[in-house]
């Protein structure tokens, strides 16, 4: 048999069979309180060239049957039973040594949370470059330069000076990118993504799902695509697989399921998702509006400017602009929506509003208060009036904390009462996140990614504060819980007045959510306005390029989805 007949055999072979054959996966996680079932008797096909999303809600099951296909599980998971065929081989079987030579050559995984996947002591071009040098794909003097084309594949701007840089001095968005690139290092046959688009924003999430696509197509490499975003799966997958308590309840071509469900679930979770909710945004509750200028705003920013230096060797410039003359206003009761892409300068911003880190220039007034360079007891004040929810769940909450200690926390700190009170007070807000109260005995670690930012937002809701800044508080929840977490803002804001200033780079959250919208960039801030202007007549180019990239808009406008769209793959 000759070379190239020995090549088309297993071609032929992708095309009538799966690349990837699950096959009544069951897993299971010892906890102190017994054994949790979490995938119970899933089937599962992904053939080359094919993206299959998987889709449902926190907790359903998704992340652990894509681990379990890894054989990333947890040191208290174990599969109780099943196959996971891949290549011909049953990845449940092979042993450690076996598996490292199929995770990173031939599946490759873009995990959820970049905060714990890169490490911290390393340049990120370095943690790439390990990749290509671990699996024989470039030497040490070949593999920096291949590093730093990978990172721009993978979306990163200016991907040579980000390589010099480490994790912690890249926004969510670029850390999550460099994973992208980490992934697709070795012309993976199959890259398991998990949720690989929730911290980026909608242009970035386009061009990096334009890129896997283009995988697909090009390597005839094949998608598990796990996210909460019915947008996504609706713009990029072949098939759909819904799963709800550990079980897949349905699955099927794209169009069928996201047009003709047939569960129960599936319907739901299809009503809950924002980004193919209706072309009609969802009116918020009319702000406040100041009367004969007696109502000041609650904060006021004016020409606010933060520089950081550069790390050396990065050319001529020795800082970079990350906020530059910025002006907003946020008044009580109002929700201000501050939205950009990853790396414009939405988070610094609010980290500058809330005096996390001081600015370079510029005033910022809280109540009428210059808080600008407010210093200990004051400072400490101020902190009790506004509150921040973190975008990743992962590293915000102590893990050596129960759920209890971590809401009650800001209590203790204020000295808020007496223990059984704020017990109550942890019990109230947990139940208004949406989590049972048997939730509070339990650690993070215990928790998926959409319960510990419900966990998280609770927390900060716990002093009953003026201003919260909510940075992508609901990137990391599944749609139904987020359309909870949403409404449930707008109560508390309707009944207390507390404002909010919401960092967010899905639009199609933000209609729900805000009153005015403000859009930066590189920095800048090039437009503001009411929510229902910016969606319906939005001035700048940049703003309109934002809106087009926002997931499910094919659906809503009846176009094709992942399946009826080869010519997108060549």
């Amino acid at each position: 048999m000759t070379g190239t007949e020995t090549r088309t055999v297993p071609e032929q072979t992708r095309d009538d069979g799966a690349l990837l054959e699950v096959r009544g996966l069951s897993v299971s996680y010892r906890t102190r309180t017994g054994l949790l079932e979490a995938v119970r008797d899933v089937d599962l096909d992904v053939r080359a060239g094919e993206i299959v999303a998987l889709v449902g809600e926190s907790g359903s099951g998704k992340s652990t049957t894509a681990h379990a296909v890894t054989r990333l599980l947890a040191d208290n998971a174990s599969v109780d039973a099943g196959r996971i065929v891949f290549g011909g081989r049953d990845l449940a079987t092979l042993s450690e040594r076996e598996l490292r030579t199929v995770r990173g050559a031939q599946i490759g995984l873009v995990p959820q949370d970049p905060a714990v996947s890169l490490n911290p002591v390393k340049r990120v071009g370095e943690q790439v470059a390990e990749v290509l040098r671990l699996h024989g794909l470039a030497t040490r003097r070949t593999a920096p330069p291949a590093a730093v084309e990978l990172l721009g594949r993978a979306g990163l701007p200016d991907p040579a000076t980000r390589a010099r840089q480490y994790p912690h001095e890249l926004s969510g968005g670029m850390r999550q990118r460099a994973l992208i690139a980490i992934a697709i290092a070795a012309g993976p046959k199959l890259i398991v993504a998990d949720e690989p688009t929730s911290a980026l924003d909608v242009t970035v999430q386009r061009r990096i799902l334009d890129h896997l696509q283009h995988l697909t197509g090009e390597l005839g490499s094949a998608v598990l695509l796990v996210t909460h975003d019915l947008g996504v799966a609706a713009d990029r997958a072949d098939r759909v697989v819904v799963m709800s308590r550990g079980r897949v309840v349905e699955t099927g071509p794209a169009r069928r399921v996201l047009d003709d469900p047939r569960d129960a679930y599936t319907r739901r979770l299809l009503r809950s998702a924002p980004s193919l909710a209706a072309a009609e945004p969802r009116t918020p509750p009319a702000a406040p509006v100041p009367g004969d200028g007696a109502a000041a705003p609650l904060v006021e920013v004016e020409h606010l400017v933060k520089e950081f230096p550069l790390p050396h060797g990065s050319g001529s410039a020795r800082t970079v602009r990350a906020v530059d003359d910025v002006d907003l206003t946020v008044h009580r009761g109002e929700t201000l929506a501050l939205v950009g892409e990853s790396g414009s300068g939405k988070s610094t911003t609010a980290r500058l509003v809330l005096r996390l880190v001081p600015p370079t220039s510029g005033r910022i007034v809280f109540d009428g208060e210059d808080v600008t360079a407010l210093r200990g007891e004051k400072l400490r004040r101020l902190r009790r009036r506004a509150q921040l929810v973190y975008q990743n769940p992962y590293a915000s909450l102590d893990p050596r904390f129960t759920i209890g200690e971590v809401v009650t926390e800001p209590l203790r700190a204020f000295r808020i009462g007496d223990r059984a009170s704020r017990t109550a007070r942890a019990r109230e807000l947990l139940d208004r996140v949406a989590l049972p109260a048997a939730t509070l005995d339990r650690r993070p670690a215990e928790l998926s990614g959409g319960q510990r930012q419900r966990v998280a937002i609770a927390r900060a809701l716990a002093l009953g504060p003026d201003l919260v800044v909510c940075d992508e508080p609901v990137s990391a929840l599944d749609v139904s819980v987020q359309a909870q977490v949403l409404e449930l803002l707008a109560e508390l804001q309707a009944a207390t007045g507390v404002a909010y200033l919401f960092i967010s780079h899905d639009l199609a959250v933000v209609r729900r959510i805000a009153h005015r919208v403000a859009v930066m960039r590189a920095g800048r801030i090039v437009e503001t306005g009411a929510t229902g202007r910016i969606f319906d007549d939005p001035a700048h180019p940049y703003t309109r390029e934002l809106l087009a990239a926002i997931p499910g808009g094919r659906v809503r406008a009846g176009g094709p989805t992942g399946s009826e769209r080869p010519e997108e793959r060549t």
